[in-house]
């Protein structure tokens, strides 16, 4: 089944307006203008609007980074989904959260919870979150009752997460924070012998473990699916594959989820993930891929 995921305007996040290769957001009190190559089209407010943006990320030859007003602090929050995040501006142009996520996060909840009813709630679903960086998907999980480990190659990405499980007062919630190259912990994992009822990943086109270890997504992705589905418990409940910038189809993505739906029933889902904007014709703006296997009752 291919669907189309959106995130619409809340409180504390809206795009405003795209186009010409950027997209203008509120996060909080706060906009913010930076690049976004999706936007292939006209923006459909005044340039005057734009320029009035708290925060401008600009690239002039090989050099780029942010252009902040006075005033604006170095971090401040904002709920989006259902989650309250430390926004922060970073030197890759991002925010510390991706809003295109939020209906996955709803789906995650909805698959845990459902399961924690038909178990009687006497069993705690176990979610393995790779590449989990600020810990939208691991708080979304924590939240619905699951334990969580979360693993991600940066220590600033860790801390990032830990603040923001804080901030919504998860901190006591059972969640396991590791900072490892994602391959060589799901190895690790499957040597001791530990399942996960849940695996969410969201591999990047290209990266570097804590240990300097090299990711590419044509060469590895096929041997990270084919580990994950060996942790996976007797009975899991879902696998989710999200892709930003790798340049792959849903389709792709869909493929690698066949064998668990051959293996233990249930349905896949594959799309793409956008946002509305708030103006009155509310276009969407692509921002990635995804594909979910679930087998929740």
């Amino acid at each position: 089944m291919s669907l189309i995921l959106t995130t619409n305007p809340n409180k504390d996040y809206e795009l405003l307006d795209s186009g010409l290769g950027e997209k203008l957001e509120r996060y909080g009190k706060y906009v913010l203008r930076r690049p976004d190559p999706q936007a292939l089209w006209r923006p459909g407010l005044d340039a005057k609007i734009w320029d009035q943006a708290d925060a401008v990320f600009e690239r002039s030859g090989r050099d780029a980074g942010w252009k902040i007003r006075a005033g604006v602090p170095e971090r401040w929050e904002a709920e989006i989904g259902g989650l309250k995040f430390l926004i922060r501006p970073t030197a890759f142009k991002h925010t510390g959260v991706f809003p295109e996520q939020a209906p996955n996060w709803d789906w995650m909840r909805a698959v845990i919870q459902s399961a924690s009813e038909g178990s009687g709630k006497d069993k705690k679903a176990t979610v393995l979150n790779l590449f989990g960086y600020t810990g939208g998907a691991s708080l979304a999980c924590a939240q619905a009752g699951a334990e969580v480990c979360h693993v991600d190659g940066s220590k600033t990405a860790i801390g990032w997460a830990r603040d923001n499980a804080e901030l919504n007062g998860l901190s006591d919630k059972p969640t396991r924070w590791i900072l490892e190259d994602a391959v060589k912990f799901v190895e690790r994992e499957i040597k001791r012998g530990h399942k996960y009822d849940g695996v969410i990943m969201d591999p990047p086109a290209f990266g570097h473990g804590p240990g300097g270890e090299m990711w590419r997504i044509e060469k590895d992705l096929l041997y990270l699916m084919d580990l994950c589905e060996k942790v996976l418990s007797d009975k899991p409940l879902f696998v989710l594959v999200n892709g930003y910038a790798s340049g792959y189809s849903a389709i792709a993505y869909e493929n690698n989820l066949l064998n668990l739906k051959k293996k233990f029933g249930g349905e896949i889902e594959k799309g793409e993930l956008t946002i509305a904007e708030s103006g009155k014709d509310g276009r969407l703006l692509p921002c990635g891929i995804f594909a979910r296997w679930s087998n929740a009752k």
